[in-house]
């Protein structure tokens, strides 16, 4: 068969003679390219490669967003590229839909082996919101009742079933009417979740064992009540490890930092080692028999992509590498040199008020300062928009010292840091080194890091009506 040549390169090429940035704002999500430019973050990333992004200009980045947790083993890993292309070269017979997949069974056996309990049945789908889409159906299915508690600040996704059990209510405005039978109880507060339990009508509750926004931990107690109270009122207890999952803290499910086990897990983001859009929901097997009861009801939940060969390849690579390169234990020494760095800086200083996560996601939350003059410039950011001061640290950090970082979520003092489970004792010592500087430089007031404010605040004033209410142009996290 002649191949028509096709050449990507040339594409890029001719698109970066304006801005990669520029058909974003034509054809994609002009506000989010505003967003981009205002905050100084419309840089021409042209490679990646492990736990590092250059620019145009030749700058080295150590990315702690990391795709927001996608790229766990780091960008462009060789093994999974690899294994790609062993895929594509042996022109596997690629969904075949009415028939077995090659690559399925390997790839489930092996997530089977690695979960918690007992859960021994996977079902793939997309992503971390389909994943919890999915969870949500199992429950009802499994237990006959309809109702989903979740907590509060808790984020499952923004497709419309994960936005109903979803905690962060800004992601909700505009989209009407949502699921019914949910409700939401305060993080780590087992005697709210008993009540809602023994009303007799839920079907399951689901809950991060470290939230995303806000890098919030369950506590020991929470968790292994929870899964007693599920038990007792037989109610399906479902873990979102979307992000915590697959070494992210230092264990391969934030759940075995507890040594419970659920009845559901949802994973994603970095099981296919970020080349192929991957996730996997892992069940009992009687909740997975209630879902597909019969032979009638065989495929009564699927999703068209699941279980396709190139993104099956990419998983089973992916764990080939993080078993290899022993990668969930560098999570779990890096993050705790991390957390012992900057740690060390809350003594220093005022503003940042605690350091907490496990392994490597990691939060700095900072708070009022006590020194008069620096409450000023606190309380004026504040009064402008909730969410303002972080970027008065985030910029600098990405202008000055190549550091790639963002907020925890909305209206929030919070700085996740998600970096690659990659990241070596020089990335470390590097990103403790440049929180220490910016966060120094906020302690001079008026000075550089206010004047990054005062930037913002003019900025988030323009493009306000009179009167009303402002909101910081800071991109929220989004599974």
């Amino acid at each position: 068969m002649a191949i028509n040549n096709f050449n990507l390169a040339s594409l890029i090429e001719q698109q970066d003679a304006t801005h990669p940035l520029h058909l974003i704002e034509e054809h994609i999500n002009p506000a989010y390219a505003k967003v981009l430019k205002i905050l100084g973050y419309d840089i021409r990333y042209t490679k990646g490669q492990g736990q590092y992004l250059w620019d145009d200009q030749g700058n080295r980045y150590i990315d702690c967003l990391a795709g927001f947790g996608v790229f766990g083993i780091g960008r462009n890993h060789p093994v999974i590229k690899d294994a790609i292309k062993q895929a594509m070269d042996l022109d596997l017979p690629n969904l075949p839909k009415f028939g077995a997949s090659r690559t399925a069974g390997l790839l489930a056996e092996k997530l089977t082996e690695i979960s918690p309990g007992d859960l021994d049945t996977v079902y793939f789908c997309n992503s971390g919101a389909e994943g919890c889409e999915t969870a949500i159906k199992y429950a009802r299915a499994a237990t006959g009742k309809n109702r989903i508690i979740y907590c509060q600040k808790a984020y499952h996704g923004l497709t419309m079933g994960a936005l109903s059990i979803n905690g962060g209510l800004e992601f909700r405005d505009g989209f009407g009417s949502l699921l019914t039978d949910t409700a939401s109880i305060p993080f780590n507060d087992a005697e709210a979740l008993e009540r809602e339990l023994a009303l007799g009508d839920v079907a399951g509750f689901i809950v991060e064992p470290i939230q995303g926004k806000g890098v919030r931990i369950a506590t020991q107690e929470f968790m292994k009540a929870a899964e007693e109270l599920c038990r007792k009122y037989n109610a399906v207890l479902i873990a979102d490890e979307v992000q915590t999952g697959i070494g992210r803290t230092g264990k391969m499910f934030a759940i075995n930092h507890y040594d419970i086990n659920p009845d559901i897990l949802v994973t994603a983001k970095a099981i296919s080692g970020g080349y192929i859009p991957l996730a996997a929901v892992i069940s009992r097997r009687s909740i997975h028999n209630k879902v597909f009861s019969s032979l009638d009801r065989c495929v009564v939940h699927s999703t068209t992509y699941g279980q396709n060969d190139l993104a099956m390849v990419a998983g089973l690579a992916a764990f080939h590498v993080i078993e290899t390169e022993k990668i969930i234990e560098n999570s779990a020494a890096m993050g705790q040199k991390l957390m012992d760095g900057l740690s060390a800086l809350i003594p220093k200083y005022d503003l940042l008020k605690d350091v907490r996560g496990k392994g490597l996601m990691v939060a700095l939350e900072f708070g009022s300062p006590k020194s008069l003059s620096l409450k000023v410039g606190w309380k004026l950011l504040h009064k402008v928009d909730q969410g303002l001061f972080p970027q008065a640290i985030l910029i600098p950090l990405l202008k000055d010292h190549h550091i790639l970082a963002q907020v925890a979520g909305h209206n929030m003092d919070v700085i996740k840091l998600i970096p690659s489970l990659t990241i070596n004792e020089q990335d470390v010592t590097d990103i403790i080194n440049a929180f220490d500087q910016v966060i120094g430089a906020c302690h001079k007031f008026p000075g550089p890091a206010w004047e990054v404010g005062k930037r913002l605040t003019q900025q988030v004033l323009k493009k306000q009506p009179h009167n009303s209410k402002t909101s910081s142009p800071s991109p929220a996290e989004a599974k």
